[in-house]
């Protein structure tokens, strides 16, 4: 899988510490003042997800893995196989960040749907807005057009 930058352990993205990999792809729809223009200069990382589902299950400070980037869902085929693989392993919360609206991407909530434990932050950064805080990720977001919305059916305990 081609990456932007992996953080191994991220305390600002959710509310559980949790690995953040930032995907490559975004056609930058934010518009100019994109908030991610540093991190589209840095280098693609190449790596495979076993390396990077092991690296995140001997981390014992982790429990939840964070998908954002520039925009994981123009490298979605990746992101997917990445959470297929990490369910072999882990029913741990995996977080995406979007900068799509649910209408705009139903089918591939569709298919996210199928995995437990999927957390979706919606919604386009727009700059110098007032921020809010999301008690589903329990982080301040940057527009209060974004939220997050858990997306998939119910683990077994009811969560």
């Amino acid at each position: 899988m081609i990456l932007k930058q992996i953080i191994y352990e991220d305390f600002t993205n959710y509310k559980k510490p949790s690995m953040l990999l930032a995907f490559p792809a975004c056609n930058f729809k934010c518009g100019t003042e994109c908030h991610n223009k540093a991190l589209a200069a840095e280098p693609d990382i190449e790596i495979d997800s076993f390396t990077v589902i092991k690296k995140y299950l001997r981390n014992i400070l982790t429990s939840a893995v964070v998908c954002a980037g520039l925009e994981p869902l123009n490298s979605f085929q990746d992101m997917l196989y990445f959470i297929r693989e990490l369910r072999q392993y882990t029913d741990d919360t995996v977080v995406i960040y979007t900068g799509y609206t649910e209408e705009e991407i139903e089918p591939r909530l569709r298919l996210l749907r199928k995995f437990k434990n999927i957390i979706v932050k919606f919604g386009r950064y727009i700059p110098k807005q007032e921020i809010h805080y999301d008690e589903i990720l329990g982080v301040y977001l940057s527009s209060p057009n974004q939220y997050a919305k858990q997306i998939n059916a119910r683990s077994e305990y009811g969560e």
